[in-house]
């Protein structure tokens, strides 16, 4: 399974210390958990929607990266993020899969995925393969837009 994140250059690895330190949407703080996204595109949303908001702040280190790891995702399904919540701290306490897919709320066709690096396949997942990252270079101007929309 192909797996995407857009993340600091710091953090590329996959050992979820951001996440035990400061928690996750819905990992509890004490944990560690990578999250990642089953398509690019949610990526660079999930980052618009919840670390960006100010995109003339961001960060000149980010990174979009992808990893591929051989493992299917269980199925966290709950419309209660509270319930969601209590779920992957139970699956994270459990190590019973390493990735856990869950319903993405900014695009709902794909998934947000969480990899428990505690799990024992957890060193059997590639390091995420990066290149830089510059919201300037994705959300600037498009030069035909002036010219489509004077089109009748």
């Amino acid at each position: 399974m192909k797996l995407w994140r857009l993340t600091r250059a710091p953090f590329v690895a996959l050992d979820g210390k951001g996440a035990e330190l400061h928690g996750a949407r819905y990992a509890p703080t004490g944990l560690p958990v990578v999250s990642l996204a089953s398509e690019a595109g949610l990526a660079v949303l999930v980052a618009l929607r919840y670390h960006l908001p100010d995109l003339a702040a961001a960060p000149a280190d980010l990174v979009f990266g992808w990893t591929e790891v051989d493992a299917a995702a269980e199925r966290i399904d709950h419309a209660d993020e509270d319930v969601v919540r209590s779920k992957i701290g139970d699956w994270l306490d459990s190590r019973r899969t390493l990735l856990a897919a869950i319903r993405s709320r900014v695009l709902p066709e794909a998934d947000v995925i969480y990899l428990n690096p505690r799990h024992p396949d957890a060193a059997k997942a590639s390091p995420l393969v990066t290149r830089p990252f510059d919201f300037a270079e994705c959300l600037h101007r498009p030069p035909m837009l002036d010219r489509f929309r004077s089109m009748p």
